[in-house]
Order: C-alpha cells, then sequence, then structure tokens
C-alpha cells in the first residue's frame, strides 16, 4: 500500500473519529418534553401534601439579615386558589401560602403545532419538577414562626377577584395575636409582578420582623440544553458584580448553613436581583431599586430543592404602626426587548446582564440588538440572519482583504513550491531554507493573513452565540420546510428528503448524526467551495485531512438549529465570493470547477505506455 493510500485511510479515520467524538461530547438536544399546563385553574389544590423550603430564623438585630433556616413542612392538603388572567399569562395563586404556582405563557407553545400546549413556567408542588414564587416574614424578638404567615398559612382574599392588569388582588391574614398581614399582587400586561407585603400592629407591644421572598425548583429541571455555551441556573446581580452559578455547582457550594442545606449568602448593598434562568424563560425575584437585601442561592439535599431567596432587613413595627415592603418578580420569557424596557423604564439594575452574553458581551450586545432591528424591519428571522452576516463581513472587509491577498499570493507560488519540495525530497532542513527563501524573493509572508482572521474569531464567536441565545428564532419560520430556526434542518437524505414515507432517526440516536437535511449538505459545498479557494498544505496527509475536513464539518454541525447552519452557510458564500473577487484583482484567476474537471481527466488518463501494450 502507498504512502497516498495510508494517508487516506488515515484522514478517514481520523475524521469519523472526530464526529464520533463530538457526538458523544455535544448530543443532539433531546425532543422538548411535553410541559401540559393545568388544564383549568381549579378551586382546590393538589391532592399530595404541600412541602416548602422555609427560609430564615430570627435576626439578632434590627435591620440585620436573619439566619437562615431549610425546613419542610406539610400544607393543608386542599386550598382554594385565585386565577390570573392578563394577555400574555394565565394560572393561579394558591391561598395556601399565597403561592404564586400556576403560570403559563400564552404566546409560546412547547410543539410548533397549533394545537400543542402551551409553555409552563411555574407549576405547584405536587406535579412533576415543582417551580413556585413564594412570600413571607421571619421573625424576630419575641414572635416565634407560629406568629408570621409561612409557606402554609391559609389567606384569605380581602379584595380582588382575579389578578389581571390593572386588577390586584390583596390577601389579608391575622395572627390572632395583634398583628394583621396583607399582600397586595399586582401584575402588568407582560411577565411583570409587583408584591407588597405589610403588617399591621395593633398590640401594646413593638414587633421585629424580616419579610423576605424564595423562587423554588423541586428537582434539577429535566429540560436543559446541556450545551456549554448557554448558562442555565442561577443568575445574580449584586451591585456592580453578575454571577451565575451552574445547577451541579449548588450542591457543593462553600457556604454551609446548617445539616442538609448548601448556602451561597451575598449582601446586596444598593442595587441587585436573584433568579433562576433556563434557555429562553427566567424567574427572577427584584427588590426595589435602592433597597439593601440578602441574596442567597440555595440546596436543600434532604428535600432536593433548588432555592434563591431575597431577605430584607428586620423592620421594627411600633404599636399601631404599619411595615410594608414592595418587591417585584419578573417570570416569563427572556425576550430582549421586554426586559430591556423593564431595566430602562422600571428602573431594574442592569437586567439586560440577565441575558447570557458571554465572555464577548461587549460584541454580543450590539450584534443582538441589530439582529433584533433587522428582523423587526424584515419580519423574517432568517432573511435577519443572513442580513447581519452580510452587515458584519461589511465592516470586517478591510480585515479580511489582507489575509485573502496573502492567501491568493500562497495559492500563486503553489506550483513552485511542490518543485522545491521534490528537490528537497527527504532533507526537511533543505526544504524550510529553500521555503523561506521563496518567501523572501516573493515578498510573501505565510503568516501575515492569520492575525486579521484571528481578530474576527470573537466576533464570529458573538454572532454564533446571539443566534443561539436569542428566543426569536424559537418556532420562527424561514422558507420552504424551514419551520423552525431553532431546530435541525427536518428533511433527511435517509428518506430521499421525504421522497419515501419511511421514519428518519430520532435526535438523541447515533443514526441521527448521519440523517444529513439538505441545509448541512449545502454547508458542506459551502465549505468545500471556500477551502478550493486556499492553498493546500504540502504535507500529503495535512492535505488528506484538509480535503475531508468540509463533510466531517457537515456531519458535526448538521444536527444544530437551522439558524446556526444558514448563518454558517451565508457566511462561507460571502467569504467565497469577498475572497474570489480579490485574489482576481492580485491577478490570481481561480477556476475551481475547472480544477476539479482537470483532476477528474488525470484519473481518467491512461498509464503512459498502456496504449502500446
Amino acid at each position: 500500500m502507498d504512502d497516498q493510500n495510508k494517508n487516506l485511510i488515515l484522514a478517514t479515520a481520523l475524521s469519523f473519529l472526530v464526529i464520533l467524538v463530538w457526538f458523544i461530547v455535544f448530543p443532539p438536544e433531546e425532543p422538548a418534553l411535553d410541559q401540559t399546563p393545568p388544564a383549568t385553574v381549579s378551586t382546590q389544590a393538589p391532592a399530595a401534601p404541600e412541602t416548602a423550603a422555609v427560609p430564615p430564623a430570627a435576626t439578632t438585630g434590627p435591620g440585620a439579615a436573619p439566619a437562615a433556616q431549610s425546613d419542610t413542612a406539610p400544607a393543608a392538603p386542599q386550598s382554594a386558589r385565585i386565577e390570573i388572567d392578563t394577555p400574555r399569562v394565565s394560572g393561579a395563586i394558591s391561598l395556601t401560602g399565597g403561592r404564586i404556582d400556576q403560570l403559563a405563557l400564552k404566546d409560546y407553545r412547547v410543539q410548533q403545532e397549533p394545537d400543542s400546549p402551551t409553555v409552563t413556567l411555574l407549576s405547584p408542588v405536587g406535579q412533576a419538577n415543582a417551580y413556585y414564587a413564594l412570600y413571607g416574614w421571619v421573625p424576630g424578638g419575641e414572635l416565634s414562626f407560629e406568629d408570621v404567615p409561612d409557606a402554609n398559612t391559609e389567606w384569605q382574599v380581602e379584595s380582588g377577584t382575579a389578578l389581571g392588569v390593572d386588577a390586584p388582588i390583596v390577601l389579608r391574614w391575622d395572627n390572632g395575636k395583634g398583628v394583621t398581614f396583607r399582600r397586595e399582587i399586582s401584575v402588568d400586561a407582560d411577565f411583570l409582578f409587583t408584591v407588597t407585603q405589610s403588617a399591621e400592629n395593633t398590640g401594646a407591644a413593638p414587633l421585629r420582623m424580616a419579610p423576605y421572598g424564595i423562587v423554588a425548583r423541586h428537582g434539577e429541571p429535566a429540560d436543559q440544553t446541556g450545551f456549554f455555551i448557554i448558562h442555565e441556573g442561577v443568575v445574580r446581580q449584586t451591585d456592580d458584580e453578575l454571577e451565575e452559578i451552574n445547577y451541579g455547582d449548588m450542591p457543593d457550594m462553600d457556604f454551609v448553613e446548617r445539616e442538609g442545606a448548601r448556602a451561597d449568602v451575598v449582601a446586596v448593598e444598593q442595587n441587585g436581583w436573584i433568579g433562576f434562568t433556563d434557555h429562553y424563560w427566567m424567574t427572577t425575584l427584584i427588590p426595589e431599586p435602592g433597597q439593601a437585601f440578602t441574596s442567597v442561592a440555595k440546596y436543600v439535599a434532604s428535600a432536593d430543592i433548588y432555592q434563591v431567596e431575597a431577605r430584607h432587613p428586620t423592620v421594627e413595627i411600633a404599636p399601631g404602626g404599619t411595615a410594608e415592603i414592595t418587591s417585584q418578580l419578573f417570570a416569563g420569557a427572556k425576550e430582549w426587548e421586554t426586559i430591556r424596557e423593564y431595566q430602562n423604564g422600571e428602573g431594574i439594575y442592569r437586567f439586560i446582564d440577565s441575558i447570557d452574553w458571554g465572555w464577548f458581551y461587549f460584541l454580543t450586545k450590539p450584534i443582538f440588538a441589530v439582529l433584533h432591528w433587522l428582523n423587526a424591519l424584515i419580519g423574517n428571522m432568517g432573511w435577519a440572519i443572513i442580513g447581519l452576516t452580510l452587515i458584519i463581513k461589511a465592516i470586517l472587509f478591510p480585515l479580511a482583504y489582507k489575509s485573502y491577498v496573502s492567501m491568493a499570493k500562497m495559492k500563486e507560488l503553489q506550483p513552485e513550491m511542490e518543485k522545491i519540495k521534490e528537490r528537497a525530497g527527504d532533507d526537511r532542513q533543505k526544504l524550510q531554507q529553500e521555503m523561506m527563501g521563496l518567501y523572501k524573493k516573493e515578498k510573501v509572508n505565510p503568516a501575515s493573513g492569520c492575525l486579521p482572521i484571528l481578530l474576527q474569531i470573537p466576533i464570529f464567536f458573538s454572532l454564533y452565540k446571539v443566534i443561539f441565545v436569542t428566543i426569536e428564532l424559537r418556532h420562527a419560520p424561514f422558507i420552504a420546510w424551514i419551520t423552525d430556526l431553532s431546530a435541525p434542518d427536518p428533511t433527511s437524505i435517509l428518506n430521499l428528503f421525504g421522497l419515501f414515507s419511511w421514519a428518519t432517526p430520532e435526535p438523541g440516536s447515533l443514526l441521527f448524526i448521519f440523517s444529513l437535511g439538505v441545509l448541512p449538505i449545502l454547508l458542506g459545498i459551502s465549505m468545500w467551495l471556500q477551502q478550493k479557494l486556499n492553498p493546500a498544505p504540502t504535507d500529503p496527509t495535512q492535505a488528506a485531512i484538509f480535503a475531508w475536513m468540509p463533510w466531517v464539518f457537515m456531519f458535526m454541525l448538521g444536527t444544530f438549529a437551522s439558524g446556526l447552519i444558514i448563518y454558517w452557510i451565508a457566511n462561507n458564500m460571502i467569504t467565497f465570493a469577498q475572497q474570489y473577487i480579490i485574489m482576481r484583482s492580485q491577478g490570481y484567476k481561480p477556476d475551481v470547477f475547472g480544477n476539479i474537471l482537470s483532476s477528474f481527466k488525470r484519473k481518467a488518463k491512461p498509464a503512459e505506455g498502456a496504449d502500446k501494450k
């Protein structure tokens, strides 16, 4: 077996090894789970006993943050519920604990089909992956936990019949010992709830207590993407510092509050918020701007509860006086425009940073804004992606020009480099010396095109990040068969793109990576075309591996979201056009298809002397 065949076999083996490793490390996204919300907002609570992690024990002095306590306690088996109904959300509040524990997002469905159930964000205890918001007070001084409302307090409706836009509700609870607690809840037209907690002291002695808010999740979310490029877990703003904690890291947090619970406790002096963020959804506790509070991320191992808390300072209530604290709760979709409006209009400090911008946030943010502007202008996210790619390529053209000119010169010197290699044989030193002499003679620097390419990497990575995280791609159609830019191309070469009716491999199976659609094949062709304009490596093994790379990446990237594939195809074709034009302007006339035909002719040509036999 000659060296060329050995190199080809090696390149093939390496290529499929790369595919296999990629598939194992970054498996395709699992099919979306059926997150069917409750069919109706009933007046009965779930039959299963409810439990909740109850935070704080008493404080030691006015203004101090309460120490943590994480217990579970059974709630009443049945509870009345009050309906939530706005143009964008529906759900219910349980009067047991006054929990906001049923919430569905009307504008978003689990699957793309019109009859698919709406996405459920919050769900009560008793259902899988319970997820809810809870408010209460921590007793201080002579008060005990029985004297303040907690997760199992039975509230009464003082005013309002259902929670809606411009239709708040007020809940009331009297502890029978001279303290009346009220909770007013209102909601805007999008995803922002406002919760005002008050305590009225009708007794003869001063009282001390501290309000808090909780968002709790029972068990780690089952529908995580599991992809390193996006953060899913706790996100919080602590004054000027943004922090992210993955679900998997919470059981190992350094600060131990008590046996069975681990927490990370941070004091916020003026501005902050804390919550859970998913790929497209978020639930966040937001104290008033300028309000000091204690930000807590907690994991309760005994109950498998992930929990975030906003603990407010202790207040002292004089006889006949009332203490009141207002905070907000964001529970909804991570829409860039909506979150930006809450930051600018509601004064929520740096709330736009709740979207995962990544390391290159200084690039990702403006790219994100341009993409949304283009989408609003064009009305189609697929064309907006192509338009954004054109804009970025135009901005980077001066950088790319130098790189393409260098590649054109290197391509032109390719025949001379092959001659030098033949003359040098196995003498590596002679090969290097003659190569350097050629570069010096022709005034070519083979590394001159590297810096422009390196400078472009953060920009392209930022664009990739934007396309991956934006919720506007979710279930967004493009053209023809591409009806969801956040999902892989639905066509498959295994059934000749729908010509035959047999089923194709499901996402998550090993064979799915070979179920190539139209877009991945176009991606491979676009990469191959672009590669034909670049100088081939002089080493045969490297050349063989490079020749296989477009097809390797076709398989590796084929299971990615269609929006990302469209971006890569557009980027490759624009790059090909730019490079082709620049190479011709430098006197080099690449003939991509002519070279291909020539290579076929060379293979078909009979061996020398064969016609003499």
